[in-house]
Order: C-alpha cells, then sequence, then structure tokens
C-alpha cells in the first residue's frame, strides 16, 4: 500500500472573503446525478450509483472551471470541489471504497476510492455530446509517475473521455509537467493551480484542472445504451481528483454555444509570499 507524506513550510495566500469556486450538494442518488445532466434528444433509464457517501453530488455557481451547473464524482468529497481556498496542497479524503476494474486496465496499476454513475439511454439523433472537466490534488507534483489518477467515460465499453490528443484523460496525459521536467503533454488545455510552483490564482482547492471539453461518440444505433461514468485514484487512495459534468449538455447535439476559458472569473489581485514547500511519497 502506498501512503503520502507531506512537509509543509509556510505558505500566505490571499483570498477575497466571499469568493466561492461554486456550490455542491452532496448525493448519492444515481436518478438526480443522471437527470441533472440530461439534456435535448436522449432518455435514460436505470441510473446506479456506487462510492463514497460525499464522494458525488450536483454544483451551481462555477466561476473557475467554466461550465456553470452540473454534477462531480470525486475520488474523496465535494466538499474539496466547493473549496475555494487553495490553502493545501495535499487535500486527501479517503472514502474507504475499492477501485474499478475498468479503470485499472485502462490506467494499467491499481486503482481505489472508486466513484461510478451508470445508467442506460437511448439517442434520437443516434449521437451522444457532453462538456466535462477534470481537477486534481495530484497536480503538479506526481505528473509522469505511478499516481496517474484516472477517470474514463465508457459508452459500450468504449472510453470517450479524450486528451486533446487522443490519449485517455489522466493526469499523465493533460499537463505542463512539473518543474522538475521538461516535458508535458496537452499542456495548452491545462491550467496550473499548484502553491509549489507559483499557482494559487484559481479559486478552488485543486492545484490544477483542465480547460472544458466535449466528449462524443457518433452513429450509435437506435436501440438502448449504456454510459458508465467512473473517476478513482491510482496506486494508492490519497490526493482527490474530480470529473465535472455540465448540467443538460448530455444531449444528442452538440452543446450550443462556447465554453468560456477557464479561470476568467477567478479572483484579481492575490499575493503569494513567504512559500516554502516540499512533499514526497515513501513506500512502505
Amino acid at each position: 500500500m502506498f501512503k503520502k507524506t507531506a512537509l509543509l513550510g509556510a505558505m500566505l495566500s490571499l483570498f477575497s472573503a466571499n469568493a466561492m469556486a461554486l456550490t455542491a450538494t452532496a448525493t448519492t442518488d444515481a436518478d438526480t446525478l443522471a437527470n441533472e445532466i440530461l439534456g435535448s434528444g436522449i432518455t435514460i433509464s436505470n441510473a446506479t450509483y456506487s462510492g463514497g457517501a460525499t464522494a458525488a453530488g450536483t454544483f451551481t455557481d462555477d466561476t473557475v472551471f467554466g461550465i456553470g451547473s452540473g454534477i462531480v464524482l470525486t475520488t474523496g468529497s465535494v466538499a474539496t470541489a466547493e473549496d475555494p481556498t487553495n490553502d493545501s496542497d495535499v487535500t486527501s479524503i479517503d472514502s474507504g471504497t475499492g477501485g474499478d476494474a475498468a479503470l485499472t486496465a485502462l490506467v494499467g496499476a491499481n486503482t481505489f476510492n472508486a466513484t461510478v454513475l451508470e445508467f442506460d439511454f437511448e439517442s434520437a439523433g443516434g449521437d451522444l455530446f457532453f462538456n466535462w472537466a477534470f481537477a486534481s490534488e495530484e497536480y503538479n507534483e506526481w505528473v509522469y509517475s505511478q499516481f496517474n489518477d484516472v477517470f474514463a467515460f465508457f459508452v459500450d465499453g468504449v472510453n470517450i473521455a479524450l486528451a486533446p490528443d487522443g490519449d485517455f484523460a489522466a493526469i499523465n496525459t493533460i499537463n505542463c509537467g512539473d518543474d522538475l521536467m521538461g516535458i508535458s503533454q496537452n499542456c495548452d488545455s491545462y491550467n496550473n493551480n499548484d502553491l509549489s510552483d507559483g499557482g494559487g490564482s484559481f479559486a478552488t482547492e485543486y492545484d490544477g484542472f483542465t480547460n472544458v471539453f466535449t466528449a462524443e461518440i457518433l452513429g450509435l444505433s437506435a436501440d438502448t445504451h449504456h454510459i458508465k461514468i467512473a473517476i478513482a485514484d491510482t496506486s494508492d487512495a490519497a490526493w482527490d481528483s474530480a470529473v465535472f459534468i455540465q448540467a443538460g449538455s448530455f444531449s444528442d447535439t452538440p452543446p450550443n454555444g462556447s465554453v468560456p476559458e477557464p479561470g476568467i472569473l477567478a479572483l484579481l489581485g492575490l499575493g503569494l509570499a513567504g512559500m516554502t514547500f516540499a512533499r514526497r511519497r515513501r513506500l512502505s
């Protein structure tokens, strides 16, 4: 079992007291979660949820990720998604749930704290689209490590949660590297919020997050299909990640309008000073 330890130095991060990244409400009701993202041209049935009691929920008033409202599935708690103050680089809540076999196969490592929403659906137009964004505390220190937290949208077993270059979406496939690496992947689709790398200007606890992307699959048959939306920690049960899906965007037509750039409404006038930080993981 992998464990994480942290040594935190002095930190100063100044945020407006009334700023909120979003307002989240935890729920394990699968029908509530599925119906929140339901859009035009799609009918759904047989929704199920598995995961921690506070690992999933609905959200509104998003001013950071560019989604507005929708649902969030996490490897920890929706309270982390709601927290507007990045005052820790190591936020972690162990929900105590196991991993997910499909995610383990996708990422090639053991998974933990899996949160899964599944349901059947039919598409009137034969296509499926929806908007999503991914955020994590694993950024940036554990980019290109085994702690490659992962999520997927399996439609009839095929993952449509893809990075811009066509790879599956995860820590190691959407990032700007870290302060020790000269390599990155899909860096122009990533937003740094890591306190130890000069970030912290976005009103969210997560140390990094992706732009908003549209998942899609075309040419579905007229019968019933199945989707599995899943997220999990990889290689240990620590440091939280989350996937956000936009309300009403689960549709048979592309979501209307352009998606705003992330962080447009982020706080201004932030100061970061006197910060020293180090952390490491060890295998025991």
